[in-house]
């Protein structure tokens, strides 16, 4: 697949869909200047809405309307993007995805079935309402239209003038980083990070493909896919990316240290990616130019609820 050229007609789909979100440089989260993107300011508070605006702006849409599993963020991007788009949208949730990113996806006006269990549970269910209804299903990461959506993301960064040698993203289910690899196609060192309760990339890199694991931790509730996407393993196995994990103590401190440096107000997946910094579990080489993606901002609960 000619990814960059996928990720060019992405982009062009969803101009004047998303936001061109910020980015600026911190010489205070860290001992050194590090370049951050703030893509919590995307709309519904994450980087989803690039896959979602791709996916429902590339495909003719059925009768039936379209459905997505989502551990929240994923499904407030579906629910909104349908919306724009005058589409009916069903959203499946597990019950951790917690008050704050369910009223967010009821906000969007979509129909919203809160599941018990994990993702991979409101997966199942969604699965079976596609079948069962003739929906549309729109996957969260392990689909070519989602990861192209995803990959527009640092197409945007590198045309807003990004100086730095690695790039560290944190990863649930995969779609956002596999994006940017698909993207920069080994133009840049790419770290992904992953909250040491559900590392999912770490496992399938060392079992030789996606494996299940445990899901657990502060950030489950947008990091905690079980299983990572086959595009991602792809892509990270053969660009031979690292994969490090950091603990919750790490992730939480990294949040509150956006909100006390420079009050961004981010939840725990957010911060993944920059508490790998600040915790030492990535070390970057002396002169090495690093930049954090801070990809989302939908604490729970919701501050201002």
């Amino acid at each position: 697949m000619d990814w960059r050229a996928e990720i060019d007609a992405a982009a062009g789909r969803i101009a004047g869909h998303v936001v061109t979100t910020p980015v600026m440089m911190s010489d205070t989260l860290w001992d050194r200047p590090v370049a951050l993107k703030l893509e919590q300011l995307q709309h519904t508070g994450s980087f989803k809405a690039r896959g979602a605006f791709n996916t429902l702006s590339a495909v003719e849409v059925p009768e039936g309307g379209v459905v997505a599993a989502s551990g929240g963020n994923h499904g407030a991007a579906v629910g909104f993007a349908a919306h724009r788009l005058g589409h009916r949208a069903r959203i499946f949730v597990p019950e951790l995805a917690g008050p704050a990113k369910i009223a967010l996806i009821e906000r969007t006006g979509a129909d919203l079935t809160v599941v018990p269990g994990e993702y991979a549970d409101a997966l199942d269910m969604a699965r079976r309402f596609e079948s069962e209804q003739g929906a549309m299903q729109v996957h969260a990461y392990d689909a070519p239209l989602t990861v192209a959506g995803q990959g527009t993301l640092m197409r945007e960064w590198e045309a807003q003038g990004l100086d730095a040698d690695t790039v560290l993203i944190a990863v649930g289910g995969g779609g956002l980083i596999a994006g940017a690899l698909a993207w920069l196609q080994g133009s840049r060192k790419v770290v992904a990070v992953e909250p040491s309760g559900c590392a999912t990339l770490q496992a399938a890199l060392a079992a030789g493909g996606p494996v299940d694991v445990p899901v657990s931790g502060v950030a489950a509730n947008a990091l905690g896919a079980r299983r990572i996407g086959t595009i991602c393993h792809d892509l990270a196995r053969a660009q031979d990316i690292a994969a490090i994990t950091v603990p919750d103590d790490a992730i939480l401190g990294a949040q509150l240290s956006l909100w006390q440096t420079h009050r961004l107000l981010v939840e725990p997946a957010g911060a993944c990616a920059l508490a790998a910094l600040q915790s030492g579990a990535y070390r970057p080489e002396t002169g090495e130019k690093v930049a954090v993606l801070v990809c989302g901002a939908n604490p729970a609960p919701d501050p201002l609820a």
